[in-house]
């Protein structure tokens, strides 16, 4: 008995040790406001302990395009967009709940109905009567998800590799690493205090088909911003919320004109999806980019910024 006590305390310090070893610490928020909050950064008080980090550019008198970004990602995916865009719409973007610099809900919850809330709580902060709401992969669902309870307040509707279709039988198991790990049970626990930046560079390069867009610079943030106290047990949240796709009758109460666009070879959500989308939102338009991934906005930056300045502007 006493040998098999010294056996289990022997493997339990080596496990302590390893776990010690392989630990990866949150980000410092100082740090990191410093790194990626700078100008034109704003930490704007939504009321209840939440502060979200926002931009905000553009001429104020100008159309107004929120954008939403996807998971895990964070208001600097959209840097390409804003720069194209920015001369001719006032463009906002924040970090959602669970992301960026916001880090997480105070009062917690990261479901997809929180995130819609946060979005309706930013506009409303900002006194916007009525917006463009564009989104990449969850902000994409969140996007939809907001013309379906909110449509009062959209002048059109941009989905970007939008989260919410229903994924093709077979598909379980395609997509990237991280997201696969962060859906483990067990292992997601681990992901909290365990965060290699190869797992980070490895989830990105599989997201996209255009890999110059995997910079060291955009591995950082992605490693950095996740390690931001909260994020990582925000994602984990997230992860073990049933996924429940959006229904035909969902995309039938949309009625805000709508435009999607999508990479032809996106490994995370098919493009079916778009086809599906299109479908079942009436008048949209499709516009399918080959070669392209799960990252449009920023794997085909201009060709996909000229999209929606073309689908706008007839509606200023």
């Amino acid at each position: 008995m006493k040998r098999l006590a010294k056996w289990l305390l022997g493997i339990l310090v080596v496990l302590a040790g390893a776990f010690l070893l392989l630990r990866t610490p949150d980000t410092d928020p100082a740090a990191m406001k410093a790194k990626y909050g700078g100008t034109p950064s704003q930490f704007v008080d939504l009321g209840g302990g939440l502060t979200v980090h926002l931009r905000d550019e553009g001429p104020r008198g100008a159309p107004v395009l929120m954008l939403l970004h996807g998971s895990n990602a964070d208001l600097h995916t959209w840097d390409a967009w804003t720069k194209a865009l920015s001369g001719q719409f006032r463009v906002i973007r924040f970090d959602q709940i669970g992301h960026g610099l916001t880090g997480p809900n105070p009062v917690g919850g990261h479901s997809l109905d929180d995130m819609v809330a946060v979005t309706e709580k930013v506009r409303a902060r900002l006194g916007i009567e009525r917006m463009a709401l564009a989104g990449n992969s969850m902000g994409g669902g969140i996007a939809a998800k907001y013309a379906m309870v909110h449509p009062q307040h959209l002048s059109a509707l941009i989905l970007v590799d939008a989260g919410g279709a229903p994924q093709p039988a077979g598909r379980k198991g395609r997509g990237n690493i991280g997201f696969t790990l962060a859906a483990t049970p067990g292992v997601n626990l681990l992901m909290r205090s365990i965060t290699p930046r190869s797992i980070v560079e490895r989830s990105l390069r599989q997201s996209v088909s255009n890999e110059a867009i995997v910079t060291e610079a955009a591995v950082d943030r992605y490693w950095e911003l996740l390690r931001y106290p909260g994020n990582r047990a925000a994602t984990a949240e997230r992860f073990a919320i049933p996924r429940r796709a959006f229904t035909t009758q969902d995309l039938a109460a949309i009625k805000t004109p709508t435009l999607i666009l999508w990479g032809e070879e996106d490994k995370l959500i098919s493009v079916a999806g778009a086809r599906w989308y299109n479908a079942g939102i009436a008048g949209s338009k499709l516009k399918i980019f080959p070669r392209i991934g799960h990252l449009p906005h920023e794997e085909a930056a201009e060709a996909t910024a000229a999209e929606v300045r073309t689908f706008l502007s007839p509606q200023r």
